[in-house]
């Protein structure tokens, strides 16, 4: 029997055909339908993605026990990696822009502002508007880089606000790491604890870690879009 297009069922909405969601601390990734995943983009756990958005090729975002926040007009671009960690907020505001291979943990970039290729942000910092981090700088954990300011290429980023020192100048970078804390911000170390082996914080990660095996791949049909409303 001949059948007309009115009468055929409307297929389901699927946002990010082909890309890999993952089901992680049965938190499943939630993205805007007006936005666009890649294939070969990794999406896991509870991450949030807005409208008009674009996440490209072999970028991941994972949530690894804290939420991850994608704006809207956002461009993560191909081969980032951002990483929810637990305990600091990780967000990217509307419309920044995050250059290939840039890597972003438990920070936070406000909207406007823009990460270049191969750039590099810690726990704990804060990329405010219309700020500005060049080609494989990096921004130290703890840091903010005020609105306005761009951190030179190559060049490392450290305090509140951030003191911006040229590569070379180790003796300045190491001054001003000390009382950031580096080891109590991204491995949870106190004072008293700075003797740990790093193996005995790898097995700290692992054990955290272990819960990927309770993951569960979306399969691309169950990739509904979430409930917010496109923006122009």
């Amino acid at each position: 029997m001949n059948m007309s297009v009115d009468e055929y069922p409307v297929p389901p909405t699927v946002v990010g055909r082909g890309a890999v969601f993952v089901e992680h601390r049965l938190k499943s990734p939630q993205v805007s339908e007006s936005a666009y995943i890649a294939p070969t983009a990794v999406l896991a756990g509870d991450v949030t993605v807005g409208p008009h958005s674009r996440v490209l090729f072999g970028a991941v975002i994972t949530a690894e026990g804290g939420p991850v926040e994608i704006g809207a007009n956002c461009v993560i671009m191909e081969n980032t990696v951002i990483r929810g960690v637990p305990g600091q907020e990780t967000r990217v505001g509307d419309a920044a822009l995050i250059g290939p291979h840039a890597h972003l943990t438990g920070c936070v970039i406000e909207g406007g502002s823009r990460i270049g290729t191969g750039a590099v942000v810690f726990n704990g910092s804060r990329i405010e508007a219309g700020a500005e981090v060049e080609f494989n700088a990096v921004v130290y954990v703890n840091t903010v880089v005020p609105s306005g300011v761009a951190v030179p290429m190559g060049w490392f980023a450290g305090g509140q606000p951030a003191e911006l020192v040229a590569p070379g100048d180790w003796d300045r970078i190491r001054a001003i790491m000390g009382p950031l804390d580096y080891p109590g911000t991204v491995f949870g170390l106190g004072a008293g604890d700075t003797g740990t082996a790093m193996s005995d914080v790898a097995r700290r990660y692992a054990r955290g870690l272990a819960l990927h095996h309770r993951d569960r791949i979306v399969p691309d049909l169950r990739h509904t879009p979430s409930d917010q409303s496109p923006q122009p």
